[in-house]
């Protein structure tokens, strides 16, 4: 019996995927349940398990867009798996894995040339340092004469130095596609305006430099930066909910709970999780959820589910060593909030200059539906929990607040 394998649907508005990796080859014998595919949506990167064993067909190219409820495999249920099979085909990969070399050059230039430069031509060239190998030859068989050499312009105008000049044409993911598009329609049709301050971290540093070992080896998770900053965003929007909101047509929607964007780099680019309800988590909840989410996008294991419905991002920089930037709006949502790596800076302090851990924030806001009130008043409101964490996220029992 001949099984027709489907593509499902990933959720709900896409109707269609893109055909990221074939994990298996035609004719290959495949297990029931085993991952054969890897496809790409708009917004995240699925597995393609076999609903059944047998002998596999694709019906299908790599690349191909392929409409949900297309057939994309055949599976033969009816062949017998031929022994020895996996042993087989994972020694050969094996096998195939260590004759690769270490490092793999460009494929080199073609050559124009059936035969060999004029000494003048030679000289020329050797001038212009330019491979006379490259060159096309009007002379007799392909000779490469002078007037060629004249006239030969190193490849893109600049000279060559010998090394490899290769080029690759990819094309981009459909979840890179449509990155690229939601990122411009934020730029064309929002009202995108960005502001900034500074946070004193020295007061976090003391918390986690306290009680960090001991929260790890209860909770079996480290005490992150994340979990504070996640913490002082939901208090600041509960302050401001226009920030908490977003703009629908001519309607403003507005929230009662803080569903908190993370974004996070993937294999596949970036990714925005969500971590639900935040204002009910504790700092253990916060971090336990956070790494969650954070192993899932790295293993290409998000869903789509988890990756909609956000009322607020935060998104850190830092990590890769960003002093400042201007982050982008998460549509549909109205602000963002950018964390950045953190140097020891002069600051006066009671009247005295001391060198302090700084980080500079930034919050991003759609202007049509955040005035300038709100939107400043929301960032000195995450700075002063940052700044103040004890009194102000922890009611002033830093043991209880950590579960310690």
């Amino acid at each position: 019996m001949i099984l027709e394998m489907k593509v499902p649907s990933p959720g709900e508005s896409i109707t269609e995927v893109e055909i990221a990796q074939w994990l298996v080859e035609d004719g290959d014998y495949v297990e029931k349940d085993q991952a054969i595919a890897e496809v790409d949506s708009d917004k995240a990167t699925l597995e393609l398990p076999a609903e059944e064993s047998g002998i596999i067909t694709l019906k299908a190219e790599e690349g191909d867009a392929v409409a949900v409820g297309a057939v994309v495999c055949l599976i033969d249920m009816d062949a017998k798996k031929p022994e020895g099979s996996t042993e087989a085909k994972e020694e050969s990969q094996k096998v195939k894995e260590e004759s690769k070399p270490l490092t793999q050059s460009p494929t080199p230039q073609t050559s124009y040339a059936t035969g060999s430069a004029s000494p003048a031509a030679k000289k020329i060239l050797a001038e212009k340092n330019i491979d006379a190998t490259t060159i096309k030859g009007t002379g007799k068989d392909g000779r490469v004469t002078k007037e060629d050499a004249i006239k030969a312009v190193p490849s893109m105008g600049t000279p060559t130095t010998g090394g490899a000049r290769g080029s690759e044409r990819k094309k981009l993911s459909m979840l890179r596609r449509k990155v690229a598009q939601r990122l411009v329609a934020v730029k064309n049709e929002t009202a995108m305006l960005t502001t900034f301050n500074e946070v004193n971290m020295q007061p976090i540093f003391d918390l986690r430099k306290e009680y960090k070992e001991d929260f790890k080896a209860k909770h079996g998770v480290s005490l992150g930066f994340m979990s504070f900053f996640t913490k002082a965003v939901v208090r600041a929007l509960q302050m401001y909910p226009d920030v908490n909101s977003m703009i629908d047509g001519d309607f403003k929607i507005s929230h009662d709970f803080q569903d908190i964007s993370i974004a996070v780099s993937g294999p596949k680019g970036l990714m925005v999780p969500v971590i639900r309800n935040a204002e009910n988590l504790s700092f253990r909840g916060v971090e336990s959820e956070v790494k969650r989410l954070a192993i899932r996008a790295r293993d290409g294991q998000i869903t789509i589910d988890e990756m909609t419905g956000g009322t607020f991002t935060i998104t850190n920089g830092g990590v890769f060593g960003s002093m400042l930037s201007t982050p982008i709006i998460n549509p549909p949502q109205s602000g963002i909030l950018g964390m950045h790596n953190i140097v020891n800076r002069p600051m006066a302090v009671n009247g005295e200059v001391v060198i302090q851990p700084i980080m500079y924030v930034a919050l991003s806001y759609d202007h049509r539906i955040i005035d300038g009130r709100e939107s400043v008043g929301f960032l000195v409101a995450v700075k002063e929990a940052l700044e103040n964490p004890v009194e102000i996220l922890m009611d002033n029992n830093p043991k209880k607040a950590l579960e310690m």
